[in-house]
């Protein structure tokens, strides 16, 4: 009984060690929406500095690997301004889902091993509301709540990623800090006036915690 336990045993632990699977966690080096003013109209946003998700790698031999992360953060902006007597001010909220696929390299070392990476990831929008209220002066006020701004151009994005990191071995968990670059082909926003838009150039610090 104790030969096939520790036969099943060993089967088990083949199969699972080509793969890895754990969480990513960072802050965000760039803004995800860019916001300006102009004399009649304002827009601000705050950028959340959180991302957090699943990641799962698949290893290769020389090094390589696989892997497949969901990073999932928040956005916010609003917007307000006076136009011939009518006061407007908005606000909408929503999530964006990024979704990186990369192929990953990592140098032959003892302990630490540091790796390059670099694919394709995919970003698409969910829960997006926008509520706006105008106000005609002296005071007529009315509401409307929208989940298709004017200023969104697309739900989904697609772009190239690009990153360098360092797994670092500790008992049984692997920590990798990794700086990663992404840029986008297309922008989630556009206003029709300029004044807010998606940066097509983001910038990441993550921590990754696998197993």
């Amino acid at each position: 009984m104790r030969p096939l336990f520790l036969l099943l045993f060993s089967a088990v632990s083949a199969l699972a060690q080509p793969f890895s699977f754990g969480v990513k966690a960072g802050l965000p080096l760039t803004d995800f929406l860019n916001a300006a003013e102009s004399q009649q109209f304002k827009f601000s946003t705050a950028t959340n500095r959180y991302i957090v998700g699943p990641t799962a790698e698949l290893h290769l031999p020389f090094g390589l690997g696989v892997e497949f992360d969901i990073l999932y953060r928040r956005f916010d902006y609003n917007g307000n301004g006076t136009l011939a007597s009518v006061v407007t001010s908005s606000s909408a909220t929503g999530n964006a889902w990024e979704f990186p696929l990369l192929a990953k390299y990592r140098l032959p070392m003892k302990i630490l091993h540091p790796y390059v990476d670099a694919g394709v990831s995919w970003d698409t929008l969910s829960g997006l509301t926008q509520t706006i209220t105008n106000t005609v002066l002296p005071n007529h006020t009315t509401t409307t709540t929208t989940s298709n701004p004017a200023e969104l151009k697309t739900n989904t994005a697609r772009g190239f990623v690009m990153g360098a990191g360092l797994d670092v071995k500790v008992l049984r968990i692997h920590l990798s800090p990794e700086i990663r670059y992404t840029r986008w082909g297309a922008q989630h926003f556009i206003d029709p006036n300029g004044l807010l838009h998606s940066n097509q150039n983001q910038g990441e610090f993550l921590l990754g915690i696998t197993f």
